[in-house]
């Protein structure tokens, strides 16, 4: 006998506990152990929350749109408010009665009075 041999024959070696192999469970046998209620449960929990998020979703979607609809209005309105100022103030201008007068003798050849009488109505 070889050394190698003989010194191999004096260890001991435990034995390793060899796996045993599942039975293959077919799938027809594995319905019977699944819980069919809670199934249904995670499922109806499943749809549930996949509509919520849905709302949850489309309504950001909208408020977002309208936020965009008000600014875009809030501006229009700043836009119409200065446009408005400007033409008052072309208004107030064309009211004057210095440029009416300037009118009158440039264009119209009118002169103005030296004196002016006011009539009593009589």
């Amino acid at each position: 006998m070889s050394a190698v041999r003989k010194y191999e024959e004096d260890l001991e070696i435990p034995e390793v506990p060899q796996r045993k192999e599942r039975p293959h469970i077919v799938r027809s046998e594995l319905r019977g152990v699944l819980n069919r209620p809670m199934r249904s449960k995670f499922r109806l929990f499943f749809v549930a929350f996949t509509i919520l998020a849905m709302a949850v979703t489309i309504r950001s979607g909208i408020s977002a749109s309208r936020g965009y609809m008000l600014v875009n209005t809030y501006n229009q309105a700043q836009e119409i408010e200065q446009e408005n100022a400007r033409l008052k103030i072309e208004i107030a201008h064309l009211k004057s009665p210095q440029r009416i007068r300037d009118i009158a003798v440039r264009e119209l050849g009118m002169e103005e009075a030296s004196k002016v009488y006011y009539g009593s109505g009589r």
